[in-house]
């Protein structure tokens, strides 16, 4: 390595140049990932929040499994969950497939 770096000068800066830059692009990288994924889990929870606000209004209290149903649901789910809300009469209902 040391008669590398002697015979080779230059590639020595080079190498630690290209390694810091791809060091912050991946740095970078990371940062741009980690925001849209706290976006998504942002939009999740809300879609969570207002489904449970709006099911505990019409329905009453609910129980822990319903909750925990909630909480565990894809965001498709529960896109389908608040618009059956409206139409249904019991909370079977709101989870039913329609």
């Amino acid at each position: 390595m040391h008669e590398y770096q002697a015979r080779y000068p230059q590639e020595n800066s080079k190498m630690a140049g290209l390694a810091e830059r791809l060091l912050n692009e991946g740095m970078q990288k990371g940062r741009q990932e980690g925001r849209l994924e706290g976006r998504q889990e942002g939009r999740q929870e809300g879609k969570q929040d207002i489904l449970l606000r709006l099911l505990t209004r019409r329905f009453g209290p609910l129980d822990a499994m319903t909750e925990h149903r909630l909480q565990s649901a894809s965001a498709v789910d529960l896109e389908r969950w608040t618009d059956n809300i409206l139409d249904a009469r019991t909370l079977d209902e709101v989870f039913a497939s329609h």
